[in-house]
């Protein structure tokens, strides 16, 4: 990559001229021109595979251009979220110091100086430090980490200490923690809930240097950048404005072609007819209200995307109850610790709910007791006598077999079926020819969530619970769900950081917060300011409580955490054990699906071997879905357990 100068002040942007990029035998630019100046936000967009991670390697010099120019000041500081870990013994907030690479030079040579004595060396060195905002770092990182959901006590713990969604939150924290002209992030919503999102939102807006942001919220998107780079056909094309303008501009275009004009008035029709049904039948509650605003702008929007490769809808159920689920009286929460209490909900077809609330305040907990992955610890949970549930969660990702393809998938679900037919399925969601037969041990994550909403949709649930669904899904297979899920004739709660998603597929939404599940009389707009007034009264009861702990007697915290200790001995060997039974388990159920996955199986003279193997592997599930359950509740106890004694120690 050519580095640009700083003679004048055009030559203080990023610029990109004739270039080529290619990563093997796949061009993925093309005599590509991008310029943007100093402080633009700009949204990079694309399908997936087009390129738009492999531009950013070259941003940061990790790639060179095949042809072509890549100009970027020569003096430019750029920061990038990275996507692996590897200081697992690091504290969490001296992770996050870590980012700032020149303030850690500094500290590192001031120590030097201090050992040596050095009297000139400690004095320039300590002048440095201020010029770096040095003294206000510490707090700093702990702002930072605090916006995107960390409390004190996990600032404090091992960066090793957290999931894998959490390290991406700390890796996040430490880009935005550099002091940098250029901030490249890729995706970095991905791992993030509604709240952190917000918070990120207000602090991207006053950040003063130049963003390139890879996203696929478009909410997200809407509300950060002034402009999009979108990337398609090898070529970079710079919109004026935010994700909405592009789609509108984008659009326009598209219109102008015959092909695309057939596809875009069959689409207007689908919507103004869904439109028109949706407001005789819509009330007057806030949310019903920004849904019918929603819709008539996804009426607008859907011409800019008549060359989606996804078009799918949710089979119709062949039967419905009436409510499909009743809870009254719940108590919901893992063993003794209660979550959720005094919780009613009636779902009816047709609902459409929305859940809303602090991280950790139970919304997965929620979601889990309705789709059976939990019990009740007390009240009534009644389930309709022809519920249908599809349940879609992150961690169903990891349940789908990876040496199966999506075909042998689907087929296991529905042995009798054409294959025709389920290819033709299949086909909606972009797994077409050859991917049908690939197995998942190749996809990515958004092809897997693909794959898990495909065997969701062809269950003909009438209970949809979608747990975060657009996590790693790009914005194309977003618009998508969200088409389905209008026509959809069943019941939907769903939980998503998506507030597109949200916006045009509920009608009401649930505030699950202190331990309570109650109707939010307010839109989304609202919620963001229950947020702030939310944070604001929880900042001084964990101010007071930090000031109980420190009056608290030594010897009496001693005394819980040794108690404590006792007490985790037999949940770890509980605990231990599931997990030996779950691994003997995962051993003959492999050995089982190996054979399953054999195509000559699925030949009619073989049919009774299919049947007995197909029983078999339903066995094993069914004692795999126990053990599980049983292991993840030892977990839970066990997690509860190291957390007080933690708070002892």
């Amino acid at each position: 990559m050519r580095q640009g100068s700083l003679v004048d002040s055009a030559a203080i942007m990023i610029r990109l001229q004739n270039l080529t990029l290619q990563r093997g035998p796949q061009r993925l630019l093309e005599d590509a021109e991008l310029t943007l100046h100093p402080g633009q936000k700009a949204g990079l967009i694309g399908a997936n595979g087009a390129g738009k991670s492999s531009l950013f390697a070259l941003l940061r010099g990790e790639l060179t251009p095949d042809a072509g120019d890549c100009l970027i000041p020569a003096d430019w500081r750029i920061a990038h979220m990275r996507q692996e870990v590897d200081a697992v013994e690091r504290q969490a907030v001296d992770y996050v110091l870590d980012g700032d690479l020149q303030l850690r030079s500094v500290q590192a040579e001031l120590a030097v100086a201090e050992a040596a004595h050095d009297g000139a060396a400690i004095a320039r060195l300590h002048t440095e430090l201020d010029n770096l905002d040095g003294y206000t770092a510490d707090a700093r990182a702990r702002k930072l980490l605090a916006g995107l959901g960390f409390d004190n006590a996990q600032m404090e713990r091992r960066v090793g200490d957290f999931s894998g969604g959490w390290r991406m939150r700390l890796n996040l924290a430490q880009a935005l923690m550099c002091p940098s002209d250029l901030l490249l992030l890729d995706e970095p919503t991905n791992h993030l809930d509604l709240d952190a999102i917000l918070w990120l939102e207000g602090w991207l807006k006053a950040y003063p240097g130049t963003l390139l942001l890879i996203s696929h919220d478009r909410d997200f998107l809407d509300a950060v950048v002034d402009h999009v780079a979108h990337l398609d056909q090898q070529k970079l094309t710079l919109y004026r404005g935010g994700y909405s303008a592009f789609e509108r501009t984008r659009a326009e275009r598209l219109a102008q072609q015959q092909q695309a004009y057939e596809k875009q008035q069959a689409q207007r029709a689908h919507m103004e007819k869904y439109i028109a049904r949706f407001k005789a039948q819509a009330t007057k509650a806030r949310q019903a209200q920004s849904r019918i605003k929603a819709l008539e702008r996804m009426e607008e929007l859907s011409a800019a995307h008549v060359d989606s490769p996804f078009d799918f809808t949710f089979r119709e159920a062949s039967k419905i109850s009436s409510p499909l689920l009743d809870l009254a009286e719940g108590r919901l929460g893992y063993g003794d610790r209660v979550v959720l209490e005094q919780v009613k909900l009636s779902l009816a077809p047709g609902a459409r709910l929305g859940l809303l609330g602090p991280n950790g305040a139970g919304k997965s907990t929620l979601i889990k007791n309705l789709a059976g992955e939990l019990q009740p610890l007390g009240g009534r949970l009644q389930r309709g006598e022809n519920l249908v549930v599809g349940y879609f969660a992150q961690h169903q990702l990891d349940a789908l077999d990876d040496r199966a393809s999506p075909l042998l998938h689907l087929q296991r679900l529905a042995p009798s079926e054409r294959e025709q037919t389920l290819r033709d399925f299949l086909g909606g969601f972009d797994f077409r020819g050859g991917r049908c037969d690939e197995p998942v041990l190749n996809f990515s994550g958004g092809e897997k969530a693909r794959l898990a909403l495909a065997l969701i949709a062809w269950g003909r649930p009438n209970l949809l619970l979608l747990d975060e669904p657009t996590n790693h899904l790009d914005l194309e297979m977003r618009l998508a769900l969200s088409m389905a899920l209008q026509e959809f004739s069943g019941a939907v709660v769903v939980v998503s950081h998506d507030r597109h998603l949200l916006k045009s597929t509920t009608d009401e939404f649930l505030l699950v917060a202190d331990g309570r599940v109650q109707p939010f009389d307010g839109d989304l707009e609202d919620y963001a300011r229950w947020l702030v007034d939310y944070r604001a009264r929880q900042a001084p009861a964990a101010s007071a409580a930090e000031s109980n702990l420190d009056k608290t007697d030594k010897r009496a915290q001693r005394q819980a955490a040794a108690a404590l200790r006792q007490q985790l001995a037999p949940h770890k060997r509980e605990a231990d054990k599931l997990e030996k039974e779950l691994g003997q388990l995962h051993e003959k159920l492999a050995a089982v699906e190996l054979r399953l996955g054999d195509s000559a199986l699925y030949e009619a003279a073989r049919k009774d071997e299919l049947r007995d193997l197909l029983a078999e592997q339903a066995k094993l599930k069914s004692r795999e879905a126990d053990l599980e359950e049983r292991w993840l509740h030892a977990l839970e106890i066990l997690e509860a357990l190291q957390a007080e004694l933690e708070a002892a120690g």
